[in-house]
């Protein structure tokens, strides 16, 4: 009854950072223009343009697991203030995992799909769903996307 109520910010208020340019907006004929609220602080972005200020179009929210499954190079972990750090990219994503065992079975389940995914690249005939190994680690990312 009493206070302020927190309100989402407007569209052109709404900014996110990039390692190379700071600050960018979504570009206004983005269809995510108008979204003034993501589940995730993460996206992942198509084309960047500079006019007024730095601007970026064909956009998605990512959440957490796919981004540290799929998105940038080796993953790193360690202990910062008590919490295990997952990090991406030199440090320049991280998260924070609920303890050192989930932090290091993420990194074992990213260090198999990129395994996997070579193996792929190597005989593109092979059927990964069909084979044991490709399928339990397949299942495993759909299950943890899934539920987290």
């Amino acid at each position: 009854s009493t206070g302020a109520v927190k309100m989402q910010p407007k569209a052109e208020e709404l900014k996110f950072v990039t390692k190379n340019d700071g600050y960018v907006h979504i570009h206004p004929s983005s269809v995510n223009y108008q979204t003034r609220h993501f589940e995730s602080p993460y996206l992942v972005y198509h084309e960047k343009i500079k006019t007024s200020r730095v601007f970026i179009r064909d956009c998605s929210m990512v959440s957490v697991y796919p981004l540290v499954l799929l998105g940038g190079s080796q993953v790193h972990i360690q202990l910062l203030k008590g919490d295990f750090v997952i990090s991406l990219d030199d440090g320049w994503i991280r998260f924070v995992a609920a303890s050192h065992q989930v932090a290091e079975l993420v990194k074992e389940l990213r260090c198999e799909l990129d395994q996997l995914l070579q193996d792929k690249i190597k005989n593109p005939s092979v059927d990964l769903c069909m084979c044991p190994r490709g399928s339990r680690i397949i299942g495993m990312i759909v299950k943890l996307v899934t539920t987290q």
